[in-house]
């Protein structure tokens, strides 16, 4: 993982003992008067054991091996009761903070495309008083529309503060809130609507005229729409019987004396506070039923492994709140009196596409202390950057690739690097506003150099965390002194996890040098499970001898000797070939992005084949410089049709496979480059950018005959 080092040995050489010298006058005192020795013992300490001693488990957090972790505060045991904690030690304290649009604008690209481009100002924030208040009697006015507790209410939004608002109400007024991506197509949205009968829907004013209204014929319960924004709610060509009001609206109808004195129903810990839609990436999306007990035992875990989690952090909210790990962290900061300004990832750095050039993005004006990330996201700055230290000049970029090498080195034996993060890493430090003292990665793996590229030059630790929607994202996170990568951690304080034997895939909780599985979570954060789904849930759920419900996650795991676990496989990315060698095609795409011409690949096998394919969304960049270099000149889509392209391409993969430890069988022997990225929005990749490989394979059909016959 180490930069090359392009430079003679002899500078080398001076440089290395100028850093020796000043290593060994600094190291005394700031051994010292750091705490890195605690820091050294906190990190290589055992995190989790076995609670019968049996290496199939179940393992625990060392801290909770007698019992699992439910509660935040005793007796705050729903999520309004969650909110009123906050508004009661917090109440003057920012919330919810929105970026004033100060003006947008059309820009013409070279090649003819529009781009809206936007000049945005400083956030306007709503304190947790006032946010409580607008909760309020949103959920009173929804009351007052006809919506019914415990009864279901759609939420199809983007991620906004007016997103947070509407759940809070829900969850005072015990509404069951249904989530949904707003990146589903059409028949998944109404598949989501019609099976949770919703007569009212909150959403946006751009997705309804954009993905709601063509499906509003399909979804004949529906009744109500209330959009987030303050504009006109006049839709004369909507169906007979439905009516639009705008939130505003419903706030005022719902602060009326005689509304706001009706007695609400309030929710137990066991009430349905949220259904949440999954992505979709294996079919049609499933809603998934999360109680009030099960987010806050979840947010109880997350929170734990934050240190000093308090009303001074702020964190950016951009990622899709329809997404579990969104929402546990936004919940997590609003327990703790955080602030939670809101960004998109259009406007999240001074580069974002939406941003006009010489103007801030999100990050640079609110300056986040805390922030969630998914690794197609991490991936991305990492390729960017990289791309930016390549055009460095010769002495710039030596210095930064020793800097980078040294850091590493440091990093490696649990030392920081102050005077590095203050003369080399300040500037990338700031595309994230330079406050950032933990990023929490979840979603996906995080791949190994992406990781120590985030630690080195970020200047903070990365919290890389396992879980899934069906145990509140909560799973693990690794320690904020565990510099380690490649692993998740050690369970959370609200979980328990158990290895069980895969036959098939030659996984056993006996193997050496560590017990390795299938995983299955248990605790009091493993959800309800699938609403109206039986089947799938005696399929995926159990609840053991003693009453502890478990999710059974298909992920294939191994635990560590000091308790940490790290994901190797998953059953469904298994695939056999032809002459009964085993592919983890998740394996060969996470070798494989690393490589800095691929932004995206899918790895595919046939079982009837004897060698696997690949499709690849080459880093335009990257291309252009390639094709440049080999005299083949076209349009963007011209060099990704080019059969010389895919052959350079395939060699570079090739090579980069091998240094990756790819076996010969998993190697990739034929590719096809596409011109169009993958994003929610073509259905191609999830809200969260994991793969839909079911769709994928269905878009390059013909690409897979070809490939595999030869065509």
């Amino acid at each position: 993982m180490k930069l090359k080092e392009d430079m003679s040995p002899l500078l080398l050489q001076v440089f290395r003992s100028v850093i020796w010298v000043y290593s060994v006058i600094t190291f005394l005192p700031w051994y010292l008067l750091s705490g890195a020795s605690g820091s050294q013992a906190r990190a290589k300490r055992v995190k989790a054991r076995s609670v019968s001693g049996n290496p199939a488990g179940p393992y625990r957090a060392v801290s909770n091996q007698l019992k699992l972790v439910s509660l935040l505060h005793e007796g705050v045991d729903t999520l309004d009761k969650v909110f009123e904690y906050a508004v009661v030690h917090f109440p003057q304290r920012d919330c919810l903070g929105t970026r004033e649009v100060l003006s947008e604008e059309d820009e013409i690209q070279p090649n003819g495309k529009v781009f809206k481009k936007v000049i945005l100002g400083d956030y306007n924030w709503l304190s947790y008083e006032d946010t409580f208040h607008l909760s309020q009697r949103f959920g009173s006015g929804l009351a007052s529309l006809g919506q019914k507790p415990l009864c279901n209410i759609a939420i199809f939004c983007e991620t906004r503060a007016e997103w947070i608002i509407a759940a809070q109400a829900c969850f005072m007024y015990n509404f069951p809130l249904v989530t949904l991506y707003s990146t589903l197509g059409g028949a998944a949205i109404a598949h989501g609507l019609n099976e949770t009968e919703v007569t009212h829907i909150i959403t946006s004013k751009d997705l309804l005229q954009s993905r709601l209204k063509a499906i509003l014929m399909d979804v004949p319960r529906l009744k109500h729409i209330i959009l987030v924004d303050k504009k006109p709610t006049s839709w004369p060509d909507l169906p007979r019987g439905i009516m639009v009001h705008n939130m505003a609206a419903v706030q005022e109808l719902g602060s009326k004396p005689e509304n706001l004195i009706m007695s609400r129903r309030q929710p137990v810990p066991s009430d349905i506070a949220v259904i949440m839609y999954t992505s979709g990436s294996t079919g049609i999306p499933k809603g998934v039923m999360i109680s009030h007990s099960n987010i806050i035992a979840g947010i109880t875990g997350m929170a734990e492994r934050i240190p000093n989690l308090n009303e001074n952090d702020t964190y950016i909210g951009y990622l899709p709140l329809a997404h579990v790990l969104e929402l546990s962290a936004e919940l997590v900061s609003v327990s703790h009196g955080c602030r939670i300004g809101y960004s998109s990832p259009q406007t999240l750095s001074d580069q974002s596409s939406k941003i006009k050039k010489g103007s801030k993005g999100d990050t640079s004006v609110l300056r986040p202390t805390l922030m969630a990330a998914v690794p197609e996201i991490m991936d991305r700055i990492y390729k960017n950057v990289m791309t930016k230290v390549e055009e460095m000049s010769s002495v710039q970029k030596t210095l930064f690739v020793l800097a980078y090498n040294y850091k590493m080195e440091q990093l490696s034996k649990g030392y920081s690097t102050p005077l590095c993060d203050r003369l080399v890493f300040r500037k990338v430090r700031s595309l994230l506003g330079g406050n950032t003292r933990m990023l929490l990665s979840g979603g996906a793996p995080l791949s190994a150099a992406t990781q120590r590229f985030m630690n080195i030059c970020f200047c903070c630790p990365v919290g890389q965390g396992y879980g899934l929607t069906e145990t509140c994202g909560a799973g693990t996170i690794s320690e904020f002194s565990d510099y380690s990568t490649g692993r998740v951690g050690a369970p959370l304080v609200c979980s328990e996890f158990m290895l069980k034997d895969w036959e098939e895939g030659g996984y056993f909780s006996t193997d050496k040098p560590n017990p390795r599985g299938e995983i299955l979570i248990g605790g009091p954060n493993v959800t309800m499970g699938y609403y109206k789904n039986e089947q799938k849930n005696r399929e995926d759920f159990f609840v053991d001898a003693n009453g502890q419900r478990w999710f059974c996650t298909g992920d294939i795991g191994e635990f560590h000797h000091d308790g940490c676990l790290k994901i190797i496989d998953r059953k469904k990315d298994l695939v056999k070939l032809q002459a009964g060698e085993y592919v983890s095609l998740g394996k060969v795409e996470a070798v494989l992005k690393n490589c800095s011409l691929i932004d995206n690949i899918c790895a595919y096998a046939n079982s009837d084949e004897s060698f696997v394919i690949g499709f690849v969304v080459p880093n335009q960049k990257q291309l252009t410089v390639l094709a440049e270099q080999k005299g083949i000149r076209g349009s963007w889509e011209e060099l990704c049709n080019h059969a010389e392209m895919e052959k350079e391409v395939l060699r570079i993969i090739t090579d980069a496979a091998v240094t990756g430890k790819l076996e010969r069988f998993e190697i990739p022997k034929k590719i096809r480059l596409s011109a169009e990225p993958w994003t929610p929005e073509t259905g191609l990749v999830t809200d969260a950018f994991k793969l839909k490989r079911k769709e994928l394979k269905t878009h390059y059909q013909d690409d897979i005959e070809r490939m595999y016959g030869g065509k």
